[in-house]
């Protein structure tokens, strides 16, 4: 495979593989290392791509692995899981400033959430990756990831309303 070739076939994942890792390790400097080092990975095995059902799916698959062996290792003493890749130039100054506020409030409680729960709820509904995809991605059975995902979305559900409600009433 040439160069042009493994381009045409990476980078239009590129950017989810680096949202993976950012939702798993919280720098930028982290995400973009892990990033580029599953790129590197990549390339070192462009030569069996071809055998692969999809290449986006067993990259996604190394990132993850990666990013967990990183959290693992002794290395990941300032490690935390966080993510966010909102924004939106056009909006008014407060709006952009309650979305923010939003955003740290969910990344918050997303920290507080079970390692598994974290990885469904980035894969469905921050990468939209169906559910045949995470199946293949997290090893999962569909049963156990829509329970993960509806377990994850009430407990940000419930935090949420608590913090809003709070002091009424």
């Amino acid at each position: 495979m040439k160069q042009s070739e493994f381009l045409n076939v990476v980078m239009p994942f590129k950017d989810k593989l680096y949202r993976l890792a950012k939702r798993l390790l919280v720098s930028n400097e982290e995400a973009e290392d892990a990033t580029q080092e599953i790129l590197m990975k990549l390339w070192a095995k462009k030569n069996k791509m071809e055998g692969y059902k999809s290449v986006e799916a067993f990259a996604m698959t190394m990132t993850k692995n990666f990013c967990l062996d990183r959290l693992k290792s002794k290395q990941a003493g300032n490690l935390k899981l966080v993510h966010s890749n909102y924004s939106d130039e056009s909006s008014s100054l407060q709006t952009q400033l309650e979305a923010k506020d939003s955003i740290n409030w969910v990344q918050r409680i997303m920290d507080e959430l079970p390692e598994q729960q974290k990885m469904v709820v980035q894969l469905r509904d921050v990468e939209q990756y169906g559910y045949d995809e995470i199946e293949a991605l997290l090893d999962m059975r569909p049963t156990a990831i829509r329970v993960a995902l509806s377990r994850a979305r009430k407990t940000i559900r419930e935090k949420l309303t608590e913090k809003h409600r709070y002091g009424i009433g």
